[in-house]
């Protein structure tokens, strides 16, 4: 138990009473719900790949998404991780590329860009690519932004045009209870009303 317990609290987000209470919860399942999850486990990790265009999660290579001929090719939007693009595509707002890099510049935590996948987004802006805009969706932190002014300095000399996703209210949101960086790219990023 100690072993599970100790596995359990070194995924994200599981602390040492959440990872007790999920080792005790699988020594009261069934064998054959404890195999399901031991073989869930084990067959995601065999069929998981990183696609060799966008180094999304995938089970094959190219992703489904980078095979959507039917998607703008003119446009790559740059996320930290895989659960980052599925927002993105949950929203259906958006209908070009992705490029995942698989974290972001983190000097304290020993992570510089040679740990992400920059080098495999620079090999896709290659002469003959289609491509005319990067979006950056990084995460509005400061290692997300640290991130996305690096990739705009390595990018903009390439003539291609890099922009960061608008930030500001959510919907449903009361001013008086924003925070002023938040209303402060709100006023800078306010629209025009009307279609």
């Amino acid at each position: 138990m100690a072993r599970l317990i100790e596995e359990f609290s070194k995924l994200p987000g599981i602390g040492p009473k959440s990872a007790q209470r999920l080792a005790y919860h699988l020594l009261r399942a069934t064998p054959e719900q404890a195999q399901a999850l031991a073989d869930a486990i084990h067959d995601m990790k065999q069929r998981s790949m990183l696609c060799a265009v966008c180094q999304n999660i995938t089970e094959a290579s190219p992703c489904p998404l980078c095979s959507d001929t039917s998607r703008d090719g003119t446009k790559i939007c740059v996320v930290e991780e895989p659960l980052d693009l599925v927002a993105l595509e949950r929203a259906r707002g958006y209908h070009g590329y992705y490029h995942v890099l698989h974290g972001v510049i983190s000097p304290m935590d020993g992570i510089g860009p040679e740990q992400l996948k920059v080098r495999e987004l620079l090999l896709r802006l290659k002469d003959d690519s289609p491509v005319t805009e990067i979006i950056m969706a990084t995460n509005p932190t400061l290692e997300g932004e640290a991130t996305a002014m690096y990739l705009h300095r390595l990018i903009s000399p390439l003539g291609i045009r890099v922009t960061r996703l608008a930030r500001g209210l959510p919907v449903g949101a009361d001013l008086e209870y924003a925070d002023d960086v938040t209303l402060s790219r709100a006023m800078e990023g306010r629209q025009e009303i009307g279609p």
